[in-house]
């Protein structure tokens, strides 16, 4: 597992070692275009660029009456048991028996060691969760299906994933949008990290070979697009229970083929066993209605 303070500090020093890189810590008040140019407004200075690339939404999208907005949010504590409890050679990812009475509901369990581990509390819905809603789900889950009250909660993180449709703007002028505010995130599944790469990857080589950033828009065929507005429509809608989905999802197919489909990166032909393995009507219904 890649945690996220260890990859910042990676990477933060990556850019100071470079002679080239000066970081500047403000509050980003602005991002426009003026005169062909990048416009940046940070801590009452101003400063000017050939290119600006900017992951900040600064407005809220205004959605259209197609597009629909789910939030993946999450509480994880990493905990230490006084018992070996874990097999630090296997992660649960979606683990559905928890209550779905807010929607859909599933905890990840990524050990470190046979004593620790990541337990996470996660929900696919419009609205967040009280605060002490989230422990509770914690405290309940391990305690029934890990078994055991006698541990010591060692970090605690809590995040939260626009889950959407809208077609965030990839570029505007001379300003570049990246991670979620340049529609990298994956509006069925929340993943992001994978699909940051690729972007970053294919705005360097656009650089090199032809000296501008500008790349074909991002995120694959339109078809994942598609199956995305779908599936978001009938969790949004309940058409069918989260749980329900994502179990018949992953219990009918390899998870290989699964993975590849999360990932974008699916054949027609895993892309057909895919579709068959879920309940048909309500997912036709679905996308009738997002044509």
């Amino acid at each position: 597992m890649i945690r996220g303070v260890d990859f910042y500090a990676y990477c933060l020093d990556l850019i100071r070692q470079q002679p080239n890189f000066t970081i500047i810590h403000g509050e980003i008040n602005q991002i426009s275009n003026e005169d062909g140019k990048g416009v940046l407004h940070c801590g009452g200075n101003i400063y000017t660029a050939d290119f600006i690339f900017s992951s900040i939404l600064l407005e809220k999208p205004v959605m259209g009456k197609k597009d629909h907005y789910l939030q993946q949010h999450f509480r994880g504590w990493i905990i230490d048991t006084r018992a070996d409890l874990f097999n630090p050679e296997e992660a649960t990812l979606m683990d559905f028996r928890t209550g779905q009475e807010a929607g859909t509901t599933f905890v990840y369990v990524k050990p470190f060691s046979a004593n620790r581990a990541l337990v996470e509390y996660t929900l696919f819905t419009e609205q967040l969760l009280a605060s002490d809603a989230y422990d509770e789900g914690l405290k309940n889950y391990i305690r029934q299906f890990i078994g055991t009250e006698d541990y010591t909660i060692t970090e605690v993180e809590n995040g939260i994933i626009p889950m959407t449709n809208y077609r965030f703007p990839s570029v505007d002028g001379r300003i570049i949008f990246l991670g979620t505010a340049g529609g990298q995130t994956k509006a069925s599944s929340g993943y992001t990290f994978q699909f940051i790469q690729k972007h970053a990857a294919r705005l360097v080589q656009s650089l090199i070979k032809k000296g501008n950033p500008f790349v074909s828009r991002p995120g694959g065929p339109v078809r994942f697009r598609f199956y995305d507005s779908v599936l978001l429509h009938v969790l949004k809608n309940g058409l069918v229970p989260g749980d329900k989905v994502f179990t018949d999802l992953f219990k009918k197919n390899k998870p290989q083929r699964v993975l590849r489909f999360l990932d974008n990166e699916s054949s027609l032909g895993d892309e057909l066993k895919i579709i068959s393995s879920l309940p048909t009507w309500p997912f036709l219904k679905a996308a009738i209605r997002q044509r």
